[in-house]
């Protein structure tokens, strides 16, 4: 499920009948997790939950909506980190979830500069390859959650509807936005 290499992953299984969104993609840094300033998260022990993203996760999985997170991760390309660290990185942000009873689907990075690839947010290459993996997926039946005006103009490239997050500690929360989508509330 983890791993940096978008094209390397399984399928996304189809989201459960009744799922108010088919696919909710997520941006980890800020979002999920407390976003280390001017630096990574490089190892495992550095990633910090933010308050209510672990229930925010549980209640996108309970109505039934596959999540993704869809992250930038160009540490890797600048020698701050390895693949590996990266993985490593995934594998705690998973487990920190499972340990509150949620799941992911899939985590996709980009690990590339800006400028060599075309999955770098604000491209839309971690989203089109998202969709990619949930062929049963509609792009007007996803959403885009991130906290920066990169993952709002990927989602805009890609042709998904998307939502913001304060930043941390303010709102709007992933566990706000969450309580809107699941509500129908388009806040």
């Amino acid at each position: 499920m983890t791993g940096p290499h978008p094209a390397d992953g399984p399928p996304i299984p189809p989201a459960g009948e009744g799922a108010p969104f088919d696919l909710v993609l997520l941006d980890r840094d800020g979002t999920l997790n407390v976003q280390v300033v001017d630096d990574y998260v490089r190892e495992p022990g550095a990633l910090r939950l933010l308050p209510g993203a672990a229930a925010a996760v549980g209640r996108l999985r309970a109505a039934g909506c596959r999540v993704v997170v869809v992250t930038n991760q160009r540490g890797v390309s600048r020698g701050l980190m390895t693949l590996t660290d990266l993985d490593a990185v995934h594998e705690r942000l998973e487990e920190e979830l499972a340990a509150r009873g949620a799941a992911l689907d899939a985590v996709l990075s980009c690990v590339h500069a800006a400028g060599e690839c075309g999955c770098r947010k604000p491209a839309p290459g971690l989203l089109d390859e998202a969709f990619r993996r949930a062929p049963w997926a509609a792009r007007e039946r996803s959403v885009l959650v991130g906290d920066s005006g990169s993952d709002l103009a990927a989602a805009r490239a890609a042709g998904v509807p998307a939502r913001r997050v304060g930043p941390a500690g303010a709102a709007p929360s992933l566990l706000d936005v969450v309580t809107d989508l699941l509500q129908g509330r388009d806040g």
